[in-house]
């Protein structure tokens, strides 16, 4: 049995593509591995704060010195962090905002990434922590930006994987969704030709 962890992070809970991208991996994923467990979060429905003194506080201090609000925004924290290491695969929904992800993500990311937990330096440089398991990333676009200098979300997304350990990442972009229905139709579908190729 694996476990699956679904990240969803468009602010739309109505009519939003990315959000239609995952109910399809989903149910492509459950109907080929029943028994696997799927967790999703919502970033939109239940944001994470995005970091602050008290969190960057709790990080750097012992716990025996640690004050309530540090203790209380520490374990916000972990149970994030403990989701992310008890996944086999993680799925990321990602509208493209202005080129990139929404902030709601990045805010995630910043959690999840944490030095002695998902990574840690040594002499040779930074070593990602999270070997083994795999991602993908469903992206949701107004315009056609892959492999263009606009696309400021898979290079990023491909690194901040990579840096805990997440090497097995496959990209799906629905593109072109702002460009008349021809385009939309079009780069939906191709989304969703791509996701059922996955389970």
């Amino acid at each position: 049995m694996s476990r699956i962890l679904v990240i969803e992070s468009s602010a739309r809970q109505q009519g939003s593509v990315s959000r239609e991208l995952t109910q399809q991996f989903i149910a492509n994923w459950q109907a080929a591995h029943p028994a696997d467990q799927v967790q999703v979060r919502d970033l939109a429905a239940e944001p994470v704060p995005h970091l602050d003194a008290t969190l960057l506080g709790g990080w750097m201090t012992p716990s025996e010195q640690q004050n309530d609000a540090e203790k209380a925004a520490l374990a916000r924290s972990n149970q994030l962090t403990d989701e992310l290491l008890a996944a086999d695969v993680l799925v990321l929904a990602a509208p493209m905002y202005n080129f990139a992800i929404p902030s709601t993500l990045k805010a995630w990311l910043d959690h999840v990434l944490r030095a002695g937990v998902t990574f840690k330096y040594t002499e040779t440089g930074p070593q990602g922590l999270l070997t083994g398991k795999r991602a993908f990333v469903l992206t949701a676009r107004g315009g056609i930006y892959a492999g263009s200098a606009l696309d400021h979300q898979e290079p990023y997304l491909r690194q901040a994987l990579a840096f805990i350990g997440i090497h097995d990442v496959q990209f799906i972009h629905a593109e072109g969704l702002n460009l008349g229905a021809e385009f939309s139709e079009k780069g939906l579908a191709q989304a969703k030709a791509k996701l059922a190729e996955v389970a």
